[in-house]
């Protein structure tokens, strides 16, 4: 098992978005805009490369029987250095994610890397790992982001693109959300199906 492999299993094969499906309530509450998009992205990928790191390092220490709520304990810590950190230096990027910064305590793809890769590999491993999956959501919250701020409020990172009267509305609300979504996991089932 290579590092570059561990690396780019979660950008493309183990994408956490479009081929795990997991991380549905932030990947479909905040991708509005493609700001939202790469400030969860980066502080998804922050929490999760320093939580991987530390279990990593702790996985023999960690008795068998509370090895879950360690993981939420060392999981939350970060969370709550990344939300208070997002607070203090990016106040609009923090009222934008809102409750969702928080929620990443919960987020199933952090506890899943935490309790599949970090809980059964050394450090370098964990961060490959890590890197690949944060990267891997990145991208793909982007990629709906973009979609969704350019066909809803003709933007682009602030950048108008379309004349407000040529924009779809509906892309924005949480509808376009679904829609969004289902026609990207839709297109790449496609592809992924032709090139099996």
């Amino acid at each position: 098992m290579s590092l570059l492999n561990e690396f780019t299993k979660g950008i493309v094969k183990e994408n956490p978005l479009f081929r795990l499906v997991l991380g549905m309530c932030p990947s479909l509450a905040i991708t509005t805009s493609v700001d939202n998009g790469l400030g969860m992205g980066a502080a998804f990928t922050a929490v999760l490369l320093a939580s991987n790191i530390v279990i990593s390092a702790m996985r023999k220490i960690i008795p068998d029987s509370v090895r879950i709520p360690a993981y939420i304990v060392i999981i939350a810590s970060f969370v709550t250095m990344i939300d208070l950190a997002m607070h203090a230096y990016t106040p609009d990027l923090y009222k934008s994610l809102g409750i969702f910064i928080p929620l990443i305590v919960v987020n199933c793809i952090i506890l899943g890397r935490a309790e599949a890769f970090a809980n059964r590999n050394s450090i370098v491993p964990s961060i490959m790992d890590a890197l690949g999956m944060g990267l891997g959501f990145t991208l793909a919250l982007v990629l709906v982001c973009t979609f969704r701020e350019v066909l809803g409020a003709g933007t682009f990172m602030g950048h108008t693109l379309l004349p407000e009267s040529k924009s779809a509305i509906l892309m924005i609300l949480p509808p376009g959300g679904f829609v969004t979504l289902g026609c990207m996991l839709g297109f790449l089932n496609k592809v992924q199906g032709k090139t099996a």
